[in-house]
């Protein structure tokens, strides 16, 4: 089974910063990406950022220019870096993890950590 474990949100005013990181444990395949998504009350969940083994980016429209993700040297570890923190941020956030092998897609959730931007 694969596992994901994450850390380091909080309570941060407008403006400041947070940094999200999460850790993928379990029978992964090289190839595969990583990300991070949120989910407002009673909103659906959104795609935030991700980021393949290749290299391959991608940030949601709402938050370029804000946050960067980086994969880690470890393997199958990722990093949210949020600045210029809005309240409109204030979300769940979810680390994902998914590939492709053959005909089948494999995908894994973290348990979410919380962020909150309020002043």
């Amino acid at each position: 089974q694969v596992q994901l474990v994450e850390s380091g949100g909080g309570l941060v005013q407008p403006g400041g910063s947070l940094r999200l990181s999460c850790a993928a444990s379990g029978s992964i395949f090289d190839n595969n990406a990583m990300g991070w998504y949120r989910q407002a009350p009673g909103k659906q969940r959104e795609l935030v950022s991700a980021r393949t083994t290749g290299g391959r980016t991608n940030y949601a429209d709402s938050v370029k220019g804000r946050f960067t993700i980086t994969r880690g040297h470890a393997e199958n570890t990722v990093y949210l870096q949020m600045n210029s923190l809005k309240p409109e941020d204030t979300a769940v956030y979810y680390c994902n993890i998914n590939w492709q092998y053959g005909l089948n897609r494999y995908e894994y959730w973290g348990q979410g950590t919380q962020v909150t931007v309020s002043s």
